[in-house]
């Protein structure tokens, strides 16, 4: 069985939960998310709350099914009350980013400046070298944290490149002269 997909998801004031042909919509303060529901899971909606199971608790597949739709529903009801966040750090000398709209900016030590245009959805906030991607979907703004850190990976003998804020980048000894 699984531990948390017994837990209810608790739906906080302001916040609506509609099940309608295997789509689960959930609307809230910040907007509104939908997903589709596979037919082995089953969804109740109470007035604040909402239980997911599934039909067979034998099946290694549902059971599976059941604990991660318990939490990406959990992580819908997240994104449209309080939304996701990622921050990212830009470490190097030269190294820095702009805002101009719905794009930023890097110069990354290439010969020329690379743009990146933040898809529908996502907004970010440069303050320095900290750059913060922020949306409801997680899964989108993960997803787009991961492209931005991709275009210049942090290198583990300078640090340089771009990392997350909390992520520990492990450092290498350079070579040594020959004696």
């Amino acid at each position: 069985m699984s531990r948390l997909g017994k837990l209810p998801i608790v739906l906080p004031a302001g916040t609506a939960a509609v099940l309608k042909d295997e789509i689960l919509t959930i609307t809230g303060p910040k907007g509104q998310l939908q997903r589709a529901i596979p037919p082995e899971v089953q969804i109740t909606i109470d007035q604040d709350k909402i239980l997911v199971s599934v039909a067979n608790q034998e099946n290694r597949q549902e059971r599976a099914l059941w604990g991660l739709f318990h939490r990406l529903i959990g992580n819908m009801v997240t994104g449209v009350t309080s939304g996701h966040e990622k921050k990212l750090e830009i470490n190097g000398v030269g190294y820095r980013v702009n805002l101009a709209g719905q794009k930023l900016i890097f110069s990354l030590g290439f010969s020329h400046p690379v743009e990146f245009v933040l898809p529908s959805g996502i907004t970010a906030a440069v303050e320095g070298n900290i750059v913060t991607i922020a949306g409801q979907d997680k899964q989108l703004v993960g997803e787009v944290a991961a492209q931005i850190r991709r275009l210049r990976p942090p290198e583990p003998y300078k640090g340089k490149g771009i990392k997350y804020v909390d992520e520990v980048v492990r450092r290498k000894v350079g070579k040594t002269a020959a004696k």
